[in-house]
């Protein structure tokens, strides 16, 4: 067809190859032009156009997802340990605060397990209560 004529004019005209309008009118002339000076012809001429540049619009750097692949820095760069730290810890302890303001645990109890939230030996929440169930701490 006319794939020739348009990767010529893309050269000729410095763009890409989906920009190359070809007038469907004049196809006749423009599948005769084989050279480059024939499609600068046809470009003067008005039968071969370049076509304005598609709008790319640019997403905000916060919606962009984040995979493995394009994280940048170092191990805690992204999430620190301290806020990771946090994050556990803080439920954990706010778990306890409510069993002993409901009067499953006594307060013997609460400052024990206060102190292994504190000392890091569970994971998360489910992890604290799955401990006191099976060590028949707390009823449930």
């Amino acid at each position: 067809m006319s794939s020739v004529q348009k990767r010529l004019s893309a050269k000729v005209l410095k763009i890409g190859g989906s920009r190359v309008w070809l007038n469907p009118d004049k196809m006749k002339d423009i599948e005769k032009a084989i050279t480059k000076i024939d499609i600068r012809k046809l470009v003067k001429k008005g039968d071969i156009k370049s076509l304005p540049e598609k709008v790319r619009i640019k997403v905000p750097m916060k919606n962009r997802k984040r995979g493995h692949g394009s994280k940048k820095g170092r191990k805690h760069s992204i999430v620190p340990s301290k806020t990771k730290w946090i994050n556990t810890v803080m439920p954990q302890r706010r778990l306890l605060s409510e069993l002993k303001t409901d009067g499953l645990i006594d307060g013997k109890t609460y400052r024990k397990m206060y102190k292994l939230v504190k000392g890091g030996m569970f994971r998360s929440r489910s992890h604290l209560k799955l401990y006191m169930q099976q060590s028949r701490i707390l009823k449930g």
